[in-house]
């Protein structure tokens, strides 16, 4: 299938790793991972600073009474925003291998989180790791395991589904689980593969529970249908992250960034949002 280009916008640049986007109150909340920040944008492309995470923000997502919890990568912890700051929602560094990457969070307010599972990259293979859930009163478990670099994930809009992509599986892939009443996760299957330089990373659900995927490696996002076929490629540099939005929920916003590696991304700050019309 032929990757098209399709116009799109720059609404914010000057990042240092733009993550997590999440759209929530008529606003895009993100993480700036290597800026060690949380900021919120308007639709005019305005940024405000919400929160400061000295180690590393990642995935974000809201409890059912808009509080806002946050992946502190480093420490292998979830926090949660109050009034009076940043506090401690669930400490996972003794079930985490490495550090904390994506997640998403569900009606009920349980999150799921992925992490590393070692420090190594690619081209050398990734340890086996797992996926964490996290219930709103903040215990803990492992519900998943055997996963290669478990990184976005999303629910389908019944809460019966749970899609994570395994960045460095070979081939890269999005895996399926049906969600149980408990949270826990079952009958794991694949709900597709990719091509050799197609890597998986951040995810976001349409209203239809298709789903974009940001592919950063080739270059583009692609859409792959509930059923598990790519049915629509997009062209753009460098997607990491993306999360369907806007007023009408009618608006892929992709955070990109010209470096992963966190020195280099600090310096060029070349981090940006886009926003396109899937009208």
């Amino acid at each position: 299938m032929q990757t098209d280009a399709v116009p799109h916008e720059i609404l914010a640049t000057g990042f240092a790793f733009p993550e997590g986007p999440r759209w929530h109150q008529d606003a895009l909340w993100f993480s700036d991972m290597h800026g060690h920040a949380v900021l919120r944008l308007d639709a005019a492309g305005k940024a405000e600073k919400v929160a400061d995470v000295p180690e590393c923000p990642s995935g974000l997502g809201f409890l059912p009474d808009g509080r806002l919890l946050i992946v502190s990568m480093h420490d292998r912890r979830v926090m949660r925003l109050e009034q009076s700051g940043l506090v401690v929602h669930a400490d996972l560094s003794a079930l985490a291998p490495w550090h904390l990457n994506d997640m998403t969070v569900d009606r009920s307010g349980r999150a799921y989180v992925g992490n590393f599972g070692d420090g190594s990259a690619p081209p050398d293979p990734a340890k086996p790791t797992v996926l964490i859930a996290i219930e709103p009163d903040g215990s803990s478990r492992v519900v998943a395991d055997d996963l290669h670099f478990p990184n976005g994930i999303v629910i389908t809009r019944d809460g019966g589904t749970l899609i994570v992509a395994e960045t460095r599986s070979v081939p890269g892939r999005l895996t399926a689980f049906t969600v149980t009443a408990s949270g826990d996760l079952t009958d794991r299957r694949t709900l597709i593969e990719f091509g050799p330089v197609e890597l998986p990373d951040g995810l976001a659900l349409d209203a239809n529970d298709g789903i974009w995927v940001a592919m950063p490696f080739s270059a583009e996002v692609v859409h792959v249908t509930a059923a598990g076929e790519v049915d629509a490629r997009r062209s753009i540099e460098n997607p990491y992250a993306l999360t369907v939005g806007g007023p009408s929920g009618e608006t892929l916003f992709v955070c990109t960034a010209p470096s992963w590696l966190p020195e280099e991304a600090v310096r060029l700050r070349g981090g940006s949002v886009h926003r396109l019309s899937l009208a």
